[in-house]
């Protein structure tokens, strides 16, 4: 068995590209389910996120499971996988365990020590449970992963003063203008990275901000936390008029198709209205159509980039820090996995002495006699199994522990030849 990961991010792929192997949640299910009937896959987990999509994958055969791993990916973006290909990243075995590892920490992140990502790979491995799409290798991954981005921000200061995509997005709004406080401000959507939006545009000094969401419910929630400020909520009916009078657009909303293009701007806008949009959503809110329009200015998520190079060059003696703490959870897990081996000789070999043991204390308790077996069958019982587990503890725990693969395989050979062991008869029965 292999752990491979196969995906693109925005290291490898603009976000035209990401938005179109974007998954969302509601597609999810169907997509771990094509990828489980797979010849070569035999678990899936998928982490889809603005910046990312990555497919988790325990397969076969390598470049067989790659290939169709990768074939889908072709399939789901309609791109050639030779055009495909140049977009993607591609690990296996160690690289994969420690991607994900890093993912989760933050530190494969735009923004380095960005927290939402630990939130969303814990919602990726939810989902793949949910779905079926794990099993015992992925699972204890992300578990592992979980603890480990967890463990860095608890040990590092990695995680203290980190941007966020949504304060990323504010920043550079408050680059292109002279102060916030004189410009209409709105939001498109009213989940946690508007909420953040919300949280930013305020500490930046904006006192006009309207809220345009499909769920008005959503939206009064994410008002009812910054009760200091009177935010104006719209419905998405309204979206348009709320745009024709605003300065600044944020856009975060979980929609699989753009919602704003040339079209419907030119409609709206006044001929001489300057606007500012700010897409931070994948798939793309925002139709690159926009371009076109001379007063609309449209920046997307990869155009924070020159704006969180200057936090991440402060933050590098943290990430070291960091991968270090990441180098002693990649090896825990390889133990883990090491140790995977050795579990059907000791089981049988559990099951084979527990057999004999069973046998041999039905004979004695047949000598004792009738009225004393049934006053010390318990006792006996307990002594007998003591006995067993004493004597197997200390050659069990040493099998699991050695490193050394080649000594280990020769242990477990031994062990099967003194004892006469049938480890695949006793699993295919």
């Amino acid at each position: 068995m292999n752990i491979v990961v196969v995906g693109l991010s925005h290291k490898t792929a603009p976000v035209a590209v990401r938005e179109k192997l974007s998954i969302q949640d509601n597609a999810l299910e169907g997509a771990i389910a094509h990828l489980l009937q797979l010849p070569h896959v035999e678990e899936i987990s998928i982490l889809s996120t603005c910046n990312r999509l990555e497919i988790y994958a325990v397969i076969t055969e390598a470049e067989q499971g790659i290939h169709e791993i990768t074939q889908f990916l072709s399939e789901r973006s309609a791109y050639p996988i030779s055009q495909l290909r140049r977009h993607l990243f591609i690990l296996l075995h160690q690289d994969a365990i420690r991607h994900l590892m890093r993912v989760a920490a933050g530190l494969d992140s735009l923004i380095l020590g960005e927290g939402q990502i630990l939130s969303q790979v814990k919602h990726a491995h939810k989902l793949s449970q949910k779905y079926q799409g794990i099993g015992r290798l992925l699972d204890r991954l992300f578990k592992q992963s979980l603890s480990a981005g967890k463990r860095v921000r608890s040990n590092t200061n990695l995680g203290t003063g980190a941007m966020s995509i949504s304060s990323a997005a504010v920043e550079l709004a408050s680059t292109k203008v002279n102060n916030l406080q004189d410009y209409r401000c709105t939001i498109v959507g009213a989940g946690k990275m508007a909420r953040l939006i919300v949280q930013h545009l305020i500490a930046k000094g904006a006192t006009e901000i309207s809220i345009v969401n499909r769920s008005q419910k959503r939206a009064q929630d994410l008002a009812q936390q910054f009760s200091d400020t009177e935010l104006q909520l719209h419905p998405l009916e309204d979206m348009m008029n709320v745009i024709s009078n605003s300065h600044l657009v944020f856009t975060s909303t979980g929609a699989s198709e753009p919602i704003l293009d040339r079209a419907k701007l030119e409609q709206t806008l006044d001929p001489n209205q300057q606007l500012l949009l700010f897409d931070i959503s994948v798939p793309l809110n925002v139709d690159n159509d926009v371009a076109e329009l001379e007063s609309v200015e449209n920046y997307n998520v990869d155009d924070l980039k020159a704006v969180v190079s200057k936090n991440t060059a402060s933050r590098r003696q943290m990430a070291q820090e960091a991968e270090a703490l990441l180098d002693e959870e990649v090896e825990s897990f390889e133990v883990w996995w090491r140790s995977l081996e050795t579990v059907p000789t000791i089981s049988c070999l559990r099951e084979k002495v527990d057999t004999i043991r069973e046998q041999e204390l039905e004979k004695a308790l047949s000598r004792l006699g009738t009225e004393f077996a049934e006053k010390h069958q318990e006792v006996i019982e307990a002594l007998t199994r003591g006995i067993v587990n004493k004597i197997l503890h200390e050659p069990m725990v040493e099998l699991r522990a050695q490193q050394d693969i080649e000594m280990r395989r020769r242990t477990i050979q031994s062990l099967q030849r003194l004892f006469n062991l049938d480890p695949e008869q006793q699993y295919s029965s």
